[in-house]
């Protein structure tokens, strides 16, 4: 009597090789790493400076926006602008970033402000409208950006010792 072989599992598929595992987390280093440089270079020194003129600041009459917009993500708005404005103590500029979460819809307007004792902090106010909410999403998303920056640091780590 013929006897039924036992069936045969499946191979399992190919381990990725080494190098595409190293790939994978050089390019999530690059990426999460540099965007994280990016929040400490052009979001945190606006949200430090308004929290410095948070209580003193006031609408300046003479200020301008150059240059401004705001764009939506889901629920995350960046907005930038450059504002100006021509003191008694001279002429002063600055970019400005804003990052924060918010279910608005539509356009915001907004109003140049300075502390008078330091013209050159000028800011908005929607920028110390949200500040609270600047600083919890700054804090949120630059641990998740730490956190995914340091695991692709680890698993660069890990692709080098594996050699």
């Amino acid at each position: 009597m013929p006897t039924n072989p036992a069936p045969v599992a499946p191979a399992p598929p190919p381990a990725p090789s080494r190098w595409k595992e190293l790939l994978k987390s050089l390019l999530g280093l690059l990426m999460f790493g540099g965007l994280t440089i990016a929040l400490s270079v052009y979001t945190l020194p606006n949200l430090v400076s308004d929290w410095q003129v948070r209580g003193s600041a006031m609408p300046y009459a003479d200020a301008r926006i150059t240059q401004g917009s705001c764009s939506s993500k889901v629920f995350i708005h960046i907005c930038n602008a450059n504002l100006a404005v021509q003191s008694k103590s001279g002429r002063y500029t600055r970019e400005v970033n804003y990052v924060f979460a918010d279910f608005h819809t539509g356009a915001y307007t907004v109003a140049v402000m300075a502390d008078p004792a330091r013209p050159e902090l000028l800011t908005t106010d929607l920028a110390l409208d949200t500040l609270w909410n600047r600083t919890i999403t700054a804090a949120v998303v630059g641990l998740l950006l730490a956190g995914l920056t340091l695991g692709g640091l680890l698993g660069v780590v890990e692709g080098l010792r594996g050699r």
